[in-house]
C-alpha cells in the first residue's frame, strides 16, 4: 500500500508539470521541396522509422507495431499525415519538440519506446527534413490498438517521473563527426545494444555492451564485441546496407529490420556510421587477429566428435554450413558466426527453432528451415552447447534451456524476419 501511494504521489506530481499544447498545423496541402523530402527519406531510414511504425503486414508508417516490455505492450503510433489518427495536425515545431523533448503536440509525455532520449541529439535541419518527408506521405486513417501497460506506466503523467530521472534534452547544433552524430543520435544504436536498468532506461555505465530487443539479443558493439573475424569498415558497410557479409553472416530479428531500412539511407551516412562503430570496437588484439587468420584458413566445418550434439550438427547443420558462400542454401561456416561466440545464445536458438525465410522480392540471400518441430528441447540444447564447445574458444553458456523455452513462446510478430510492413493492407 505504501509503495502504491508513493507511486501515485509521483504520478500526480508529474502531472502538474504538463507542457503547453502547440498550435496545430493548418489543413490543406503543404509546399513540397523535393530535395528536402528525399533527404528526409534517407534520414528516416537511419532512424528506422518505417520498421517501428508499421505493424506486421500493415501499411507503412501507419503504426500498430507491438513493442514488448516487462511493463506491458506499447503499440507504435500512426505517423502518416492523417489529421485524425496520424500526425497531420503536428506543426514542424511540434514535431521537433516530440523528437527533442518526448512530448506530443498536446503537451502529454511520449513513452520512451519512442527513443527520444537518442533522437534529442538530432539537429533542427535534419528534423525539418524528416518532417517534410513524413508530411509528403499519403495519409492513412488507422488507429493502433490501445497500449496494454500496468499501473503506473499506463498513466502518461508517470513518464514525467521517468524523464526527470533519466532524460535530459540535448539537441545538437554543430556536427563534428557525422558517424558519431548518427550512431549516438538518430540511429539510436544504444537503444538496443546497451543493457537496461530496472526502469528500462539505458544503463549508461555499460553502454554498447549488448542488450535485448523483442526476444532477440543485440550484441556488444564496443571493445567487448566477440565476432570471430574482427570488423573493418568495408564489412560493416556491407552488413549495414545489405544485412549480410560473407565473413559475419546475416542480420536477423530486430537488426534485420534495421539493415532493411538502412538500404535506403545515404551511402555517405552509412559509411560514416560504419567507421564510428568500428572505432567503438577498438583495434583487435594480436591474439584475436591470429585466431581470425587461423579460422579463415581452417573454419573447422567438420570438427568430429560424438554424442547427441555432434549427431544433430552432422545431420542438420554441417551440410549447409560449409562456408562456400553459395547462396541461398550454403551458409556461413558456423565457427565464423557471432551467434556462437557472442555473449548470449538467444539469436542462435531463435534461428535454429524458427529458421530464416527467403528474402522478399526475389533477392538472393541466406535462408534456412526452422527446426522447432523436428528437434526437441534437449536436442536443441545439446547442439547449441556442442557447437559452442567445439567451434569456438569461448566459455560455455550457462542458461541455454531458458532461452529455448522463451524462444518457443515467441509470437509471429516477434520473429521480425519479414521487413516491417509491406506497404499494403493484408
Amino acid at each position: 500500500m505504501k509503495l502504491a501511494a508513493s507511486l501515485l504521489c509521483l504520478v500526480l506530481a508529474a502531472g502538474c508539470e504538463a507542457a503547453r499544447p502547440l498550435p496545430e498545423a493548418p489543413p490543406g496541402p503543404r509546399a513540397v521541396d523535393a530535395k528536402l523530402v528525399q533527404r528526409g527519406a534517407e534520414l528516416a531510414a537511419v532512424g528506422n522509422c518505417r520498421a517501428c511504425h508499421t505493424r506486421h503486414g500493415g501499411i507503412a508508417y501507419a503504426g500498430g507495431f507491438a513493442m514488448h516490455s516487462p511493463f506491458g505492450t506499447i503499440y507504435s503510433t500512426n505517423i502518416t499525415p492523417d489529421r485524425e489518427t496520424g500526425i497531420g495536425r503536428y506543426s514542424e515545431e511540434a514535431f521537433r519538440r516530440a523528437m527533442h523533448e518526448g512530448l506530443r503536440h498536446d503537451g502529454e509525455h511520449l513513452y520512451p519506446a519512442f527513443p527520444y532520449d537518442r533522437y534529442t541529439r538530432t539537429t533542427d535541419e535534419d528534423i525539418a527534413a524528416i518532417y517534410a518527408y513524413l508530411m509528403s506521405l499519403p495519409p492513412v486513417r488507422y488507429t493502433p490498438p490501445e497500449n496494454g501497460l500496468m499501473f503506473p506506466f499506463n498513466v502518461r503523467a508517470a513518464i514525467g517521473v521517468w524523464k526527470r530521472m533519466h532524460f535530459r534534452p540535448s539537441p545538437v547544433r554543430q556536427v563534428a563527426d557525422r558517424g558519431e552524430y548518427l550512431v549516438e543520435g538518430l540511429g539510436h544504436c544504444g537503444s538496443c545494444h546497451s543493457p537496461r536498468t530496472k526502469l528500462f532506461a539505458e544503463d549508461l555505465t555499460r553502454v554498447y555492451e549488448g542488450g535485448e530487443a523483442e526476444g532477440w539479443h543485440a550484441y556488444a558493439i564496443n571493445e567487448k564485441n566477440a565476432a570471430p573475424i574482427p570488423w573493418d569498415e568495408k564489412a560493416m558497410v556491407s552488413y549495414l546496407r545489405r544485412g549480410y557479409d560473407p565473413q559475419h553472416g546475416i542480420s536477423r530479428g530486430t537488426m534485420g529490420l534495421v539493415s532493411h531500412e538502412l538500404a535506403a539511407a545515404a551511402p555517405a551516412d552509412i559509411e560514416a556510421m560504419a567507421a564510428y562503430v568500428v572505432r567503438l570496437m577498438k583495434a583487435p588484439t594480436p591474439e584475436r587477429v591470429a585466431r581470425a587468420r587461423e579460422l579463415l584458413r581452417d573454419p573447422k566445418v567438420s570438427p568430429g566428435g560424438s554424442g547427441p550434439g555432434a549427431s544433430v550438427y552432422e545431420s542438420a547443420c554441417r551440410g549447409c554450413h560449409s562456408g562456400r558462400g553459395e547462396l541461398p542454401w550454403d551458409g556461413l561456416a558456423l565457427s565464423l558466426s557471432i551467434g556462437l561466440t557472442g555473449e548470449s545464445p538467444r539469436n542462435l536458438v531463435n534461428v535454429i527453432l524458427h529458421g530464416i525465410p527467403a528474402a522478399a522480392g526475389g533477392e538472393t540471400a541466406p535462408m534456412m528451415p526452422g527446426y522447432a518441430g523436428a528437434l526437441d528441447d534437449a536436442q536443441v540444447e545439446a547442439v547449441v552447447a556442442w557447437m559452442r564447445a567445439n567451434l569456438t574458444n569461448q566459455a560455455p553458456w550457462p542458461d541455454i534451456g531458458k532461452h529455448i523455452a522463451a524462444s518457443r513462446k515467441m509470437s509471429q510478430d516477434m520473429l521480425l524476419f519479414p521487413p516491417g510492413g509491406t506497404g499494403t493492407e493484408p
